[in-house]
């Protein structure tokens, strides 16, 4: 049985760096670096590292569920369509995310 499970764990970890080096290697052409930063800033939206879309001028949102679903939040002081009363705890950070 244990002998199984090593060549399980040596199987999988094979596969594992097979894909690895294989999706790397799509970045070694321009076309592959684009698709590679396209899939990496789609994940980082997800998790919500980054913003989908920056605060652009002339942004003006009738509350935080308007900006998130737009993308721009949260709002930094100073950014495009921030407003105090949607900063709810005063900290120059309007329509942080609920955790």
């Amino acid at each position: 049985m244990t002998t199984i499970a090593t060549f399980g764990k040596f199987i999988f970890g094979a596969a594992a760096i097979g894909g690895a080096v294989g999706y790397g290697s799509i970045a070694s052409s321009p076309e592959g670096r684009e698709q590679v930063s396209a899939h990496l800033s789609e994940a980082a939206v997800f998790m919500g590292l980054v913003r989908a879309r920056s605060p652009q001028p002339g942004d003006s949102w009738g509350g935080c569920d308007d900006a998130r679903a737009a993308g721009t939040a949260p709002i930094y002081s100073g950014e495009p369509g921030y407003r105090e009363n949607m900063d709810g705890d005063g900290d120059g950070i309007a329509c942080e995310p609920h955790y």
